[in-house]
């Protein structure tokens, strides 16, 4: 069993992290493309297009198979979640428990799992 450790400091937000303004990439906006649509373009969403967000606090499970096992594994989270809030119209601030895994697969067999549920 690992030792548990708790320190006394503020955890830093991603917008607290960095300053100035980001923007998005050519990259990040093809992802949200593909994942949400875009009627201009007459591209269809690969998201299902109903997931029933309850009210309350949540738990999220994601699930990354990744070819370059080298990346972090809390890299693809924020832009997945982000996207995810667009479409199904929730307030991540909701989620309190997360389990993230990575797995290595080969490439172009790349996938992202996702369950989004009511805290037990």
């Amino acid at each position: 069993m690992l030792t548990e450790h708790k320190i006394k400091i503020k955890p830093l937000s991603v917008n607290q992290a960095w300053q100035g303004r980001r923007f998005k990439s050519q990259l990040y906006t093809w992802y949200e493309e593909m994942l949400l649509g875009n009627a201009k373009k007459r591209i269809q969403g690969i998201l299902p297009d109903y997931v029933h967000i309850s009210d309350g606090e949540l738990s999220l499970s994601l699930e990354f198979g990744v070819s370059n096992i080298g990346s972090d594994w809390d890299n693809p989270i924020k832009p997945f979640l982000d996207v995810l809030q667009k479409k199904y119209g929730f307030n991540d601030n909701r989620i309190y428990h997360a389990e993230v895994t990575k797995k290595k697969v080969k490439k172009g067999e790349e996938y992202i799992k996702f369950s989004i549920d009511l805290l037990q």
